[in-house]
Order: structure tokens, then sequence, then C-alpha cells
């Protein structure tokens, strides 16, 4: 008995001894897999930018207004990384047509672009980026598609490549078919201009020609069946449309190895997840939203199935990505989930009459309070336009963008349905949406076996980056180790400096560089010669691959489109030049030494003829010598003269001969700023810095350096002033001045204050009909609402 007892005792040791293993490589892998994921998540901060546009619809010669909101993608707060936001318009060959870059802070900044005759008629895409968004995929722009009709072109003929025919795709559950396991299709089917196909019967049919499943769509031609294929067997769709199309698409390969994974929502607090396999082991459920790690789990396979139960308080609110790993660590299967947020931020705006006359004054009210009717503080955007034939409501705003469509890969057709009208039929064809999208902002592999990301776009934390290459002439090259200096011209002194990489690379870090300009490169040409520089765009060069659907201009659109186009001819005529009119930007017009040690008025002094005389009669910190038939300039200080000549601009623009700089005409400088000390400037070292600026800023006729680039250069975009007439007397409202504007306000920066209030008001035109108004924004919470009202005019 005592023997037994004994053995008992060790088999219980034992026991114990492999649970407590068991229990140590589980959080071991654990520990592997979020650590990973944690560094990740520290090392590659994520963006999010949503645009808000006046309206979706515009004729040549109007104006695109836009309100930028650039936010953390994991929180949805207002994020101060990126100083500058690019903003694409491109047409259905992906050329941008008009392009902007915009100054931000405080993750806020807005513009306008001015729609020019030339473009044709037809739907492009807007999208926008920042330069470190440009890290990552293009899917994760922000893009939204505008509708331009010109009256005076013919729209451009669909090119027969975009007619590729009925698109087909089909999405197991969690990844894979596995023979002899049950599992969850969805499919998703797409006309050849992208949208959903509503109708149509599909079947699934094996090799010998039997139906073993048949679907149907739900919503935007998306669906799902269960299938339980079988070894050894190939199958195909059948898909018959409305119009009696017949099209044949092959299903994904049937693995005999792997695992499968099936999510039951019942409706109730918990989330069934079941994970199916060939084999046994234990597996491991990793869940986050949007990479903040919520659910991390694991489970043994007995006779081929393990089993999660997830509490939905768990996860985050929006898209939870659900991951399954088997015992290797590698992820085996994978599931979106969406759990719908509570609405944090409700806005009430409302006009202060259902109905105006023309010339009327308009009193908006507005509120923003929480769920529970605190006052919150909030920055929004109102736009006021009129809504007919043409131009419609948008269904897109800020909330379905941040918390939807944000993070899921291509086009999403109307996630405004997914928030409206929520019922049993809304869930199932958001679930539906969630089988065939992907939200992957990066690679498992990278993560775990600790690969960082190549970053080579870097965030525009203080400023516009320009970036250039520089290479060798002779051997083509890139060149490393190389000076290069890019000016400004004009009368604020504008310069950078930049040393080149082992690749060429060049970065110049700008300070408020705004509006249209030039920009001049170069090297010291008196040391180096031999090299040329490119000046890098700064727009995108990766595009998604969604086409954009063509247009469908109707007869009944024909008088609409008649009032628009004489409307924006009134306008332009009457009103242009009050619609380009800019604010000013306020920018620091000190050089970028700062203080210079001296400021010399010329005009305060003799006016000699020569630079020379100049320099040597009155300039007492410089002096004058030649060599070897070479002017040089010496600067003095206190403790004697620098070691070789000194940083010469002209207009910001340096001239290293100094042959060069004695030949200025001093009648057409204005002043000679002067520092008398070695500066340091990144990586250039100067023996004092000589600083003349002309009258007209127009390098007073000195010739440019043959080898240095010369290029036109939009920085910043200057910021229009919207134009909005003010009918306050009499004597306005009966002026004979007409006033044809549909889009009737647009305030990019309503900002709400803490208690929650806040009031605008603006006049009606000469147009008459129905008026919608669209205000939306963010909390300093990242908390998101939008608000529509309507009001008549007649």
């Amino acid at each position: 008995m005592k023997k037994i007892k004994a053995i008992a005792k060790i088999i219980a040791l034992l026991i114990t001894a492999l649970l407590q293993l068991h229990s140590k490589c589980s959080a071991q892998a654990f520990d592997h897999i979020t650590n990973s994921f944690n560094q990740y998540q520290r090392e590659s901060v994520q963006e999010k930018i949503f645009v808000h546009t006046d309206k979706s619809t515009y004729l040549p010669g109007e104006i695109i207004w836009f309100k930028i909101y650039s936010v953390d993608a994991n929180r949805h707060k207002p994020i101060n990384l990126s100083k500058v936001v690019y903003i694409d318009v491109l047409d259905h060959e992906q050329n941008g047509v008009l392009q902007a870059k915009i100054a931000m802070k405080n993750g806020i900044g807005n513009g306008s672009l001015y729609i020019p005759v030339s473009l044709s008629s037809g739907n492009y895409k807007l999208r926008g980026y920042t330069n470190w968004m440009k890290n990552f995929s293009p899917d994760y722009y922000f893009e939204k598609t505008i509708l331009i009709v010109n009256p005076l072109r013919m729209p451009e003929a669909e090119t027969t490549q975009a007619q590729v025919g009925y698109d087909v795709q089909f999405f197991p559950e969690g990844g894979n078919l596995i023979g002899g396991i049950a599992s969850k299709v969805a499919f998703k089917v797409t006309t050849p201009k992208g949208l959903g196909l509503e109708a149509y019967k599909g079947f699934i049919v094996d090799g010998h020609n039997d139906t073993v499943a048949r679907f149907e769509p739900l919503k935007f031609g998306m669906g799902s069946f269960i299938f339980n294929p079988t070894m050894n067997t190939t199958y195909k769709a059948i898909i018959k449309t409305a119009a009696g199309d017949v099209i044949s698409k092959e299903l994904p390969a049937i693995n005999s190895q792997g695992y499968t994974m099936q999510l039951k929502d019942n409706g109730g607090t918990q989330l069934e997840v079941t994970v199916n396999g060939v084999g046994a082991g234990e597996v491991y459920l990793f869940a986050h939203t949007r990479q903040i790690i919520k659910i991390a789990e694991s489970a043994v396979m007995n006779s081929g199935t393990a089993s999660f139960t997830i509490d939905k308080a768990k996860l985050g609110e929006g898209i939870s990505h659900i991951t399954i790993f088997n015992n290797a660590k590698q992820p085996v299967c994978e599931r979106l989930y969406f759990k719908r947020p509570k609405q944090q931020l409700l806005i009430e705006a409302s006009a202060d009459r259902a109905q105006y006359a023309v010339r009327k004054k308009v009193s908006i009210n507005i509120s923003a309070k929480s769920i529970v009717g605190n006052p919150l503080p909030a920055n929004l955007s109102l736009s006021v336009f009129r809504v007919d034939t043409l131009q419609h409501a948008d269904e897109d705003d800020i909330v379905n963008y941040l918390w939807l469509k944000s993070d899921l890969r291509g086009n999403i057709e109307s996630p405004g349905y997914y928030f409206k009208n929520i019922n049993a039929e809304t869930d199932v064809a958001l679930d539906n949406l969630m089988l065939t999208q992907g939200w992957r902002r990066f690679q498992w592999s990278n993560i775990l076996n600790g690969k960082p990301e190549a970053f080579n776009f870097l965030p525009e934390y203080n400023d516009h980056l320009i970036t250039a290459k520089v290479s060798n002439t002779v051997t083509g090259q890139p060149a490393g180790d190389v000076l290069v200096y890019l000016s400004v011209p004009g009368k604020r002194v504008q310069l950078y400096a930049s040393k080149s990489d082992s690749l060429g690379r060049l970065i110049f870090n700008t300070k408020q560089l705004f509006g249209p300009g030039e920009i001049i490169a170069q090297t010291n040409s008196e040391r180096d010669t031999t090299f040329r520089i490119d000046v890098l765009s700064p727009f995108s060069e990766q595009y998604t691959k969604y086409n954009m659907p063509g247009i469908n201009i109707t007869p009944g659109m024909q008088k609409t489109l008649e009032e628009h186009s004489v409307a924006m001819q009134v306008q332009n005529i009457y009103a242009g030049n009050k619609i380009k009119q800019f604010y000013d930007p306020g920018v620091d017009s000190s050089g970028f030494f700062g203080k210079p040690y001296k400021t010399y008025l010329l005009d305060n002094y003799t006016r000699f003829t020569t630079m020379e005389e100049v320099l040597r009669e009155y300039i007492r910190e410089v002096n004058v010598v030649q060599s070897h038939k070479r002017y040089h300039i010496k600067v003095l200080n206190d403790k004697g003269f620098l070691d070789g000549d000194p940083l010469v601009m002209l207009d910001d623009v340096p001239v290293f001969n100094i042959d060069k700089v004695i030949a200025i005409d001093p009648l057409k400088v204005k002043k000679l700023e002067v520092i008398r000390e070695r500066y340091y400037y990144g990586p250039s070292v100067h023996e004092g810095i000589l600083s003349y600026t002309t009258y007209k800023g127009d390098l007073g006729g000195v010739e440019m350096d043959p080898h240095a680039v010369v290029l036109d250069y939009e920085g910043l975009q200057l910021q229009r002033e919207f134009y909005s007439p003010v009918y306050d007397t009499d004597e306005a409202v009966k002026s004979r001045i007409p006033d044809f504007r549909n889009l009737l306000f647009w305030q990019p920066n309503v900002n709400i204050n803490t208690d929650g209030k806040g009031q605008l008001s603006f006049y009606t035109s000469d147009q008459t009909g129905k008026f919608i108004g669209l205000i939306q924004g963010l909390t300093p919470n990242g908390d998101a609402g939008s608000r529509y009202f309507t009001f008549d005019v007649k």
C-alpha cells in the first residue's frame, strides 16, 4: 500500500511539473509575441488623415475648399507629428492634375484648390497623406471620389483597359480551406466599374459538375456560405447575373494540413472562436484593436479542435484583428471583427429658421456634448451648399471614415450604410465586409523576427522637407559626402545646407517656405563642378488599385448643369478679385543667422559706384585683398582675421566666386548684413557671413553659376480667404451686383469652447432651393462627430 502511495505521489509531482513547464512555455510564447508586437507599435507610429471637402461635385472655375484632420491611428487623438499634409487630385490614369502642400498645426490644417478649365469631365480621386505615411501602403492614404463636370469639354472616353469584366473573389474565414472541415466562405463580386454587383445567383460545383453549395449577395455584392470541401477535389463557382451574364471562377485550393477558424457572435456579451486543424498541439489567440493589444490566450487542440471565449468588453471599439498562432508561433489564421463604437461626441446644429428669402441672414446654433449630456470642447468644420440633381449630400463623414474605412484596404462602397439603420441585416452585411477585407499594416514575420521596418521617408516634424539626389556627372553614380546649398531667392534670407549620404541623398529642412517661387540648388563651384543635382517631388508615386467609376450625366441634369455653369461664371466675373485674397502667413522675416552683428543700409552712406569701394571705405568688419589676380574677402573681429573667404549671399543665393561679388552693382543693393564670427550651419562651416539684399530681390543682374539648378517650386500653400458677402444694410440688399453662390458658407475652424456652444452666421445668395449644412470634427480626446441640417431659400 505504501509503495502504491509513493508511486501516486511521484506521478502527481510529474503532472504538476509538466503543467508548470507547459504554463511556462505558454507564457514565454506569449511574451515573445506581445513584446515583439509592442516594440513594433512603439517604433512605427501610424497616422490617419481625414479631409472634409466643402462638397463633392465641382465645375472648372470653382474652388475645392477642404479641412484636414490628422490623428493617431491607434487612439484617434489629434497628432502633431507631421507639419505638412500633401493633397493630390488624380485622374483615371493616376496623373496628379492638382497638388498642394498644406501646413499643419496640432493635427489641423486647411486649404483650397482652384479647378482649371483644362480639366475634362469625370470622376477624380482626391487623396491626402503625410511624408511619413509614404513608408506604408497607399491603401491607408485618405481617398475620396469627387466629380468634376466641364460643360465646355466632352467627357474623355473610358479606356478599354478599365473594362476588365467582373471581379470575383472568395475569402475562407481565417484564410484557409482544409479538406473535411466545414468553413464559412465569404465572397465579393464587383462590376467593371468597381461597384458591388447587387443581383446574381451563384453555385459551387465539384469536378463532376454536381452542385454542393448555393449563394446570393446580401449587400454591395458581398455575402457568405458554409462549405465543407473534400480533398483531391477541385471546385469552381458559376455565377449568373440578372443581365444574363455567366461568370466562372475557381475556388481557392483545398489544403490537407493547416487550421481554420470560426467566429460566432450570438448577440450577447461574448464571442465564440473555434479553431479546427489537422493535428494536435497548442494554439494561441492574439487580438489587437488598431495595434493596441487586447487579448492573448492559449488553448490545447483536443481531437483537432480548440475553443476560445472572448469577452466583447475587452475588445476596443471599431475593428479588432484576431490572429491564431500555432505552437511554433507562426500565424495560421486571421479574422476581423467590428465592435460598434458608442457615439461620444454629439453635435447639434440648426438654422434659426426653416425658410429664408434671398440675401437674408442665417444664424446657426451649434452645441457639442457627450453621450450623457456634458458639454465638450471641439474643433469642427462647416460647409453649407445647395443640393440638386447634380450635387448631393455626402454619405461619408469623419465618423465612419475613422472607425471603418481608414482601417480597411481597397474601396469601401457606401461606408455610411453600416452606421445607419442598425439592424440584423446591417450587422450581417458588416460581418461580410470584415470577412472580405484586411487591416494589416505590417508583416507578422518581420515583427516576430525583430526585423525593423525600412523607413525611407522622414516625418516632417518641424517643417517641409525638400529632398534631392546628387550624382557624379562623369560616372553617373550617386555621390556621397557632397555639400549642397539650397536657397530661395528673395528679400527674406532662406538658405539651407545638406551633405549627401552614401546613396547621394540630400534632405533640406526648410522653414516657413510659403507660396510659389524659385529654388536654387548648387555646390561650391570653386571646389566642386562635376556633380548633378536632382530635386525630387515630395508627392507620393504609390497608388491604390481601385479604378474610379465612370460618370453618368443624364438629360435630367442639363438644366441644373446650366445653372451651375452660369453661377460659376457670374461669380468669377463679379467677385473674381475677392476670391483671390490670401491670409498673411506671418513668417519670421529674419535670416537663418538671426540678428546680424551689423546691418549697413547703403542709402545712409556715400553711394560709391563699385562694390570694392563700398567694402573698403565703410564696411569695417572686412578687408578686400587680391591674390593671384583673384579677389578675396577677409572678415575681421576682435581676435583678428578669420581664415578663408566668408559665405557671401546675394538675395539668399550663395556667390562663391568673390570676383563676382566685387562686380555687384552697389546702386542696386539696399542693405548688407554682416556676421563677423565663424558660423556653423548644419553640415557647413563659414568664416563669417555677408548677406546682400537688393531692392527688387532679383540678384541685381548678377549671372547665376552655370552649374546651379534653378527650379520653379511651390512651398506650403497660402491660405485663401473664403468670400461671403454681407447684406446688413438696405443698400447692400438692393445692390445690383449678382450673387449666384451655390456654396453659401465654408468655415474650416469652428472652435467650440468648454461650454460646448457656438454660433455662426452668414447670408443667403440670389440662388433659391434646398440647402444643406454638414458640420463635423473632433474633440481633443479624439471623439468624432458629424451632423446635417437643412433649410430652404425661396
